[in-house]
């Protein structure tokens, strides 16, 4: 049955982040910003009466998100302070009656929503609460005393207010901590309904721990890469990108570095692709001297585009000639631009062809992970 009411949903997302280090509510979790958990929970909630959700982000910042719903979403810019951005929310909203959401609340559920929604009438705040399950403390100076919880609660969000009487309070109690706290203090009556554990807070580096550890599941692969390519006079000796001083080059369509194209198939073997001889093929004539680090990159975004992320990727070349273990720091940096990386130099102590100097083989390793998204919440 549709509500008789109707409800503006204000996503709070403007805040700089500066416990976290970083804006929080546009973190992921399992590829979706934190904002973005909340607008499309109350998204599911039209028949409920939400009819717009509004995005309040940080002032002198532009934002288009993509959306898919039935229920339009607006973005709005807030204010240098929480107040003054609420207050843009609550002066671009529709409805008459608002509800004020922290975007760096992911998990609340439609449920606490409606629970909310069924509570809310004329000049009554609602708010979602707990009561305080751990010991509390007072500290003063040098000086800690014991506190008596029982009564304690501590306050959620969505919050729940008529819209032209909240705009009222704000504007009277800008300093206060939440929606409620102004609320209260215009001596207008609140509520509560019981919130949700779930329903936490990401304030710290920590709680972003927590709410991965709840949403994301990690798989981990690996991909073997193998390539050989012969010496010859007058070519170019390049590895990882580097070039090495040798009076013998790599003979290859492209600049034939052998470390690089043993470990883009390593990556490409560990993300389920097919091998670089598939993909810059030796009689596409594009591809003729090209630069294998360029090829690198590419490789790069093919895996990012399924979803891989390259952790690491370690090596082992084995060449007779020239000696290159003075090269290895120089390498390293070169290829630690795309991911961690390491290298080992291998003499074939003249026992196959690598080892005669008539040629450089390369192994490598690529270790892969994906996030995958969890049941957990």
């Amino acid at each position: 049955m549709t509500s008789s009411k109707n409800f503006s949903f204000i996503i709070a997302a403007a805040g700089k982040g500066s416990r976290m280090g970083a804006q929080k509510q546009f973190m992921k979790l399992s590829g979706r910003e934190l904002w973005r958990w909340s607008a499309e929970n109350a998204a599911t909630l039209s028949n409920s009466g939400i009819r717009e959700i509004i995005l309040v982000i940080p002032e002198n910042e532009s934002l288009v998100p993509e959306w898919h719903s039935d229920i339009p979403l607006k973005v709005v810019n807030g204010g240098s302070e929480r107040a003054l951005s609420v207050l843009n929310g609550l002066n671009a909203a529709m409805c008459d009656y608002v509800m004020v959401h922290d975007a760096a609340r992911p998990f609340a559920t439609p449920e606490l929503f409606k629970r909310l929604i069924d509570v809310a009438s004329e000049d009554v705040g609602v708010v979602p609460v707990l009561p305080v399950s751990d010991a509390l403390k007072r500290i003063e100076g040098d000086e800690v005393s014991c506190v008596e919880r029982d009564g304690l609660y501590i306050t959620q969000t969505p919050q729940v207010f008529p819209r032209k009487k909240l705009i009222e309070a704000v504007r009277n109690f800008p300093s206060a901590k939440d929606e409620a706290e102004a609320w209260f203090k215009l001596h207008l009556k609140l509520k509560r309904v019981e919130g949700e554990r779930l329903n936490f807070k990401a304030t710290v580096k920590e709680d972003i721990m927590i709410a991965r550890a709840l949403t994301e599941t990690k798989i981990t692969r690996t991909g073997l890469g193998w390539d050989i390519h012969r010496l010859v006079p007058e070519r170019k000796l390049i590895l990882g990108g580097v070039e090495i001083e040798s009076p013998l080059g790599l003979l290859g369509h492209s600049d034939a570095d052998v470390l690089t194209h043993a470990v883009m198939d390593s990556i490409l073997g560990g993300a389920g692709l097919p091998d670089i001889g598939n993909i810059f093929p030796a009689s596409d004539e594009r591809f003729r001297g090209a630069d294998s680090i360029e090829l690198l990159k590419e490789v790069m975004r093919l895996v990012e585009a399924e979803g891989w992320e390259v952790e690491f990727v370690d090596a082992v070349l084995t060449a007779q000639i020239p000696r290159l273990n003075k090269y290895r720091d120089e390498i390293i940096k070169s290829m630690a631009e795309f991911f961690p990386f390491n290298i080992k130099f291998k003499s074939a102590e003249e026992l196959d062809d690598s080892g005669k100097g008539l040629c450089m083989t390369c192994r490598a390793i690529a270790t892969l992970g994906k996030v995958i998204e969890s049941a957990c919440v």
